[in-house]
């Protein structure tokens, strides 16, 4: 996809999992809008190596959501690529759904079970280093968030990485500067995050985690590093992104739009979609 196909795949998305917590009367939303664009990066920019057909492809590259209550976003994604039927989303956290509110290893294309913070990057590493001691060549990328990163495990399995030069392994954190309850430099200070993890011996990157050109540009290049650190990319993101109340707010987490804000919300988010469409539209008829 070109860059103008993932904005409109994220806006479609967006839509896609509001409508999904409306109709479940549960889910994070505003922590699932703000890696919408990382995620469609990876999976439909081409880097993520993966075949819905066959979820345990052995080359496949593992891909792990350690912020699983951002789940809404990789389900979204998952079902549109085909790994499960769509209508699955219908049945969000219902009596015997197999989408729950945190990913389940049930669910095609979910590679561990997660939403306990803190234990993602750890997994992931595990993963790397097996990679290696295989030789095989998928690679592991990782999503984490910004308030999750207060835990200790993280960097302890920072360290282990740096340690085992596991080049291999990809870490993306979702710096939407927002925690559960507060923002995170009010609860406990992560700046200077990213000298943070150099100094535990990572690749370091910051980038706009909304610009579909820059996580084009730092994604393009995890399959030729010739850097023997893992890489950390700094994906400064904005919670609840794309409906106005809900971005950076401290309120919005887990809860849910209701009464005149449901139809503010679909009308902003339908809007965005509906004007890259007609971008779309107008870019063919002066092309032509």
């Amino acid at each position: 996809m070109n860059v103008q196909d993932l904005k409109q795949k994220a806006a479609e998305l967006r839509l896609h999992i509001l409508k999904t917590a409306l109709k479940a009367g549960k889910g994070h939303v505003p922590p699932a809008f703000s890696w919408v664009e990382i995620g469609v990066a990876l999976f439909y920019g081409g880097y993520l190596h993966h075949r819905p057909s066959e979820p345990k492809w052995e080359e496949r590259d593992r891909f792990i959501l350690s912020k699983g209550h951002g789940c809404l976003t990789l389900y979204a994604i998952l079902a549109d690529l085909g790994f499960f039927p769509k209508a699955e989303l219908d049945h969000f956290c219902g009596p015997g759904s197999l989408l729950a509110g945190h990913p389940d290893t049930e669910i095609p294309g979910v590679e561990v079970i997660s939403g306990s913070l803190g234990h993602g990057l750890g997994v992931s590493a595990g993963l790397a280093l097996g990679a290696k001691l295989n030789s095989q060549k998928w690679n592991v990328v990782t999503i984490l968030g910004d308030g999750e990163c207060q835990e200790g495990s993280v960097w302890e399995a920072a360290m282990f990485a740096s340690h085992h030069r596991l080049n291999n392994l990809v870490a993306v954190i979702d710096r939407n500067q927002l925690g559960a309850t507060s923002f995170t430099e009010q609860n406990l200070t992560l700046e200077p995050l990213a000298s943070r993890w150099e100094a535990f011996g990572w690749d370091v990157v910051t980038i706009d985690g909304h610009s579909f050109e820059e996580l084009n540009i730092v994604f393009s290049d995890i399959r030729n590093r010739t850097s023997l650190k893992p890489l950390l990319v700094l994906a400064e993101t904005v919670k609840g992104k794309g409906v106005s109340f809900m971005e950076g707010s401290v309120g919005w987490h887990h809860r849910l739009p209701k009464g005149d804000e449901v139809e503010e919300a679909i009308r902003q988010l339908t809007t965005a979609k509906t004007n890259l469409n007609s971008s779309v539209s107008m870019e063919m008829v002066h092309g032509s």
